[in-house]
């Protein structure tokens, strides 16, 4: 069990390091190459366990991956696994950080720890693990700006990504620090503030509560009332998820849409084998919000075996496997996919 007096402690002592951590953007360095990285026996995992990257309010775990003599100025992607998962069992699902390797930028991994919950579960449903700058949620941005600080990571392409539990851990990432993120990809989660404890939080996964665009998005501007960054958000959900159902997409995109004064009717509809997708792009164009909804899909990631960057190398719980890589498509809406020169 957590240590709750030593947090207590914590969050009354202002620190060096804690304070160190409240400071942001990072600061970058064009000249600056990241670390070289510790060479791996073949076949071994691509994330290094990070220790010392802050006070850590939350108690979680981080691990990364920065490829070798990766330049100054290149992205960072941060990932949250879902329940029962690990960082080193989605990436073999997902492929982030192989494809990190072949298009060149960062990841960090958040990965819980089974004292905290014994399935591995981020504490999405709890207000203190999801309030700007407290328990979780903190640590996670700790990691972040580890990271981003050693890899000169560009604070303008900082993105995150994140299935179920991991997925409500984005929404409520998303909602606190829309400043620091160009965009997020919500897989199978919540929306932030559909839950304030474990009991309702079953609830909210088996329906999501009630509420009408203004109330969900009125969550979010109470956390950040002043939003002068808008991350583009994409939400992917199975219509035949029976773990988190598919009305918490649908208010995913309530929430957003109606963050972003999007009108409910402005959008664009794209029809895939298997998949509908409904885009409300702002009045430039650009794609705010994002509706990927799977025909036939049930709890997971949606993934594709294959060889490579991007692809699933191995089967892994709540991977599913759809005929596309939602990481792939994802990393190209972000403007990852661009092979990088050594």
């Amino acid at each position: 069990m957590r240590d709750r007096f030593k947090r207590s402690v914590e969050r009354l002592l202002p620190t060096d390091a804690r304070l160190g951590d409240l400071f942001w953007p990072f600061h970058r360095n064009p000249k600056r190459k990241a670390p070289t990285a510790r060479r791996r026996p073949a076949g071994a995992s691509r994330l290094a366990e990070v220790a010392g990257f802050g006070s850590n309010p939350g108690c979680l775990l981080m691990f990364e991956h920065i490829p070798e003599d990766l330049p100054a100025g290149r992205p960072l992607v941060l990932v949250l696994h879902g329940c029962r998962q690990d960082a080193e069992s989605y990436d073999r699902g997902a492929g982030w950080a192989s494809l990190a390797e072949e298009r060149g930028f960062s990841v960090v991994y958040a990965q819980q720890r089974e004292a905290n919950n014994p399935r591995r579960c981020f504490t999405w449903f709890r207000p203190s693990e999801v309030t700007r700058d407290r328990g979780e949620l903190m640590s996670i941005r700790q990691m972040v700006a580890h990271t981003a600080e050693r890899a000169a990571s560009d604070p303008e392409r900082v993105f995150i990504t994140g299935l179920s539990a991991g997925g409500a851990m984005t929404a409520a990432m998303l909602a606190n620090y829309p400043e620091l993120f160009a965009g997020g990809a919500i897989i199978a989660g919540l929306p932030f503030g559909a839950a304030r404890d474990a009991t309702r939080a079953f609830d909210a996964m088996g329906e999501a509560p009630e509420k009408s665009p203004r109330e969900w998005s009125e969550l979010v501007r109470t956390v950040s009332p002043r939003i002068s960054r808008k991350p583009a958000i994409s939400i992917w959900h199975g219509t035949a998820d029976e773990t988190v159902a598919l009305s918490n997409g649908l208010a995913l995109v309530e929430q957003w849409r109606d963050l972003y004064r999007l009108p409910q009717e402005a959008f664009v509809e794209k029809r895939m084998k298997g998949r509908r997708t409904r885009i409300w792009p702002d009045r430039e164009g650009k794609p705010l919000v994002t509706f990927h909804e799977i025909d036939g899909m049930g709890h997971g990631t949606p993934v594709e075996r294959g060889e490579g960057g991007g692809y699933a190398a191995t089967v892994e719980p709540f991977m599913l496997e759809a005929g596309f890589s939602s990481t792939l498509e994802i990393a190209r809406t972000w403007g990852l996919t661009r092979r990088w020169k050594r």
